[in-house]
């Protein structure tokens, strides 16, 4: 069951990045289509440094169905991944439909660095605990001691943070705080940038508890 949530939690990762930088950055300019590239592209790059020795990431149903037909897994396995993946496209959807239903979206919506208008503090904390669930989690995985990246984890790691600077900017300035130096409204929003990311890395630890875990899952 392991490797089916994985397959869910990757799936989830790109659903999420790739179409939230579309979604946040827009696609008009060559510039913004680089970006939204790079973020599907990055969201592969780190699903396969944190779960590729889990599952394999295939996050892609039809990568799959091609190596069922290439008989390198049973059709259980291939079900379960397919199932997987759909849920995970699901949860990816869902998450971004309520970050664009509580804030501004289609273009940069922060008012600032490390900032957002006050009508989007439910937007910002989604932001906040979600992504840096993502980071954290890839940050455990990869650098795993038996499941991890190895010497590539620093890599792993670091356009990991690309990738989610890539999405998250546009929303709330992701939170690198220089606005303890700005006074005024970004000072008021300081909390959010404490409490989301404690959130989110508690999550990911439990979630990293149970995907990383020595029991037996050979099937």
């Amino acid at each position: 069951m392991k490797k089916y949530f994985a397959e869910m939690l990757g799936t989830m990762v790109l659903v999420l990045m790739g179409c939230g930088s579309a979604v946040f950055l827009g696609c008009d300019a060559p510039a913004e289509i680089l970006a939204v590239a790079f973020a599907f592209g990055l969201s592969v790059v780190a699903m396969a440094y944190c779960i590729g020795g889990i599952s394999g990431c295939h996050i892609n149903p039809a990568i799959t169905l091609g190596v069922w037909l290439s008989k390198r897994m049973s059709g259980k396995d291939a079900a379960g991944y397919m199932l997987g993946q759909f849920a995970g496209a699901l949860i990816g959807s869902a998450i971004l439909y309520l970050l664009t239903s509580t804030g501004g979206y289609g273009a940069t919506t922060a008012t600032g660095a490390n900032a957002f208008g006050q009508d989007e503090m439910a937007q910002a904390l989604v932001a906040e605990v979600v992504f840096t669930f993502i980071f954290v989690l890839v940050v455990l995985g990869s650098t795993d001691s038996e499941k991890g990246a190895g010497n590539l984890a620093g890599l792993a790691i670091g356009l990991t943070l690309v990738l989610v600077h890539i999405v998250c900017i546009p929303i709330t300035g992701t939170s690198v705080n220089p606005a303890l130096f700005a006074g005024g409204t970004a000072l008021c929003q300081l909390w959010l940038f404490i409490v989301a990311p404690f959130i989110g890395a508690a999550l990911s630890a439990g979630v990293w508890k149970m995907l990383g875990c020595k029991c037996a899952d050979k099937k």
